[in-house]
Formats: structure tokens, C-alpha cells, sequence
């Protein structure tokens, strides 16, 4: 089953000025359970596109479905409710709320769902601990190193079980021990509990661990290449 489905998806800005076309036709389909990298220069319009799928931006032209639902036909409103209860986010910078613990940041969205107290605090252990942070979950952001924080984040994005994860560019700020440790870990949620992550990345470590590798250039889809990890 597609959880992702785009048809001729473009993107240009500044239509009235000066035009810049990001994405100049991409036809892509991700099923479930698939660990998938979009990799391609700066510029090539990855993250443009990661933006688009995750609701984040509306393309100028073309089609989009995720989880078999046309997103381009929701109102704002609309968009903010359906990301909340569907996509999980990871970004380069964390994004954690700094006043909060790890626990109340990952709970932070099943809030907004308004998940019971005994759902939120029963999820929220058994996602800490998933990724190896059970003995922080009372920590803040600034008692975490980068690696701690960006595991927070990623349970944080499974919190809510959205029908898929998108990393953009997750281990930028990483050394090479806290990426593998987090690629691990990814990886394990992918296998285990078929979580479908679609990585935005600069990344060779991420690459080679990826299943699938997608490759854009000048906003258009160059190479769509298997691998068998």
C-alpha cells in the first residue's frame, strides 16, 4: 500500500517576481514500511519536496495523497489536524521545547490529541525507553547531549503513530557515534514495527543505510535506485 503518492508535483517561488522553480515534475510513490533517502545537492528541491509531502507547503501544480487521503484539497486548518494525527516530524535542529522534560515533550502532541493521562504516560515510557533513554525522561534539553536530544525527537515524531516519519537532514548535527546509534535504532522501529521513514539527507552514513535512494536534481527526480541492506 502507498502511503505517499505524487503526481507531476511542482513548486515555483517568487511566481510574480523573479521565478524559481524548486520542484519541476516529481512522480513518487512510497509504500509502508519502506526506510527511503532523497538526497541531491543543495538546491536540488529535497527538502522542498519533504515539506510538500509532509503538508508543510503546497505545491503550484500536481497531486499529492498521503495515507490515501488528497492533502491539496484541505484547508489550512484542515492540514494542521491532519499532520498532527498522521506525519511525524524530525528536524536538523531538534526543535524540543527547552522548558520542558524529555517525557512532557514527548507527550507534548498526544496532548493535542487528547489521549487519556494513562495512554499518554504508558506511550511515552515505552518510547524513551525504545530509544534508550529511559533513565532520562525527567532530563531537559540542556541536560541532553545532541544525540540524546535528536532520540527524544525521534520518539517524540512516533509518539502520536502517524502513519509515517520524516527526517530532514536528522544527523547533521551528529557525530558518528550518536548517528549510528540513532540510524540503529531507526532502523529497528523500520524492521520490527514497519515505521516508513523518508530521510531528506547530505549524509552518507544515512545513505548507505537506506533501502531506497532517491535522487533529485534541479527539482526533478535523476535516479531511483534499490538497495539491499
Amino acid at each position: 500500500m502507498n502511503v505517499i503518492h505524487t503526481e507531476n508535483i511542482k513548486k515555483t517561488y517568487n511566481p510574480d517576481t523573479i521565478p524559481v522553480e524548486a520542484l519541476k515534475g516529481v512522480d513518487l510513490s512510497i509504500k509502508q514500511g519502506e526506510f527511503t533517502a532523497i538526497v541531491g545537492p543543495s538546491g536540488s528541491g529535497k527538502t522542498t519536496l519533504l515539506n510538500i509531502i509532509g503538508g508543510l507547503d503546497r505545491p503550484t501544480e500536481g497531486y499529492i495523497e498521503v495515507g490515501q487521503k488528497d492533502i491539496s484539497k484541505l484547508s489550512d486548518n484542515q492540514l494542521i489536524d491532519f499532520r498532527r494525527e498522521n506525519i511525524g516530524f524530525v528536524f536538523q535542529a531538534y526543535n524540543l521545547i527547552p522548558v520542558l522534560t524529555a517525557k512532557e515533550n514527548v507527550e507534548f502532541v498526544m496532548l493535542l490529541q487528547n489521549r487519556s493521562e494513562d495512554e499518554r504516560n504508558a506511550r511515552t515510557i515505552e518510547l524513551l525507553e525504545a530509544v534508550g533513554l529511559g533513565d532520562k525522561i525527567d532530563s531537559r534539553p540542556s541536560q541532553l547531549s545532541g544525540g540524546q536530544q535528536q532520540r527524544v525527537a525521534v520518539a517524540r515524531a512516533l509518539a502520536p503513530k502517524p502513519t509515517f516519519i520524516l527526517a530532514d537532514e536528522p544527523t547533521a548535527n551528529l557525530d558518528s557515534k550518536s548517528t549510528a546509534n540513532l540510524l540503529d535504532i531507526m532502523a529497528r522501529l523500520n524492521k520490527e514495527e514497519n515505521i516508513t521513514f523518508v530521510f531528506s539527507t547530505h549524509d552518507q552514513r544515512v545513505i548507505d543505510r537506506a533501502r531506497r535512494v532517491i535522487t533529485l536534481e534541479d527539482g526533478v527526480i535523476s535516479t531511483d535506485i534499490q538497495q539491499h541492506n
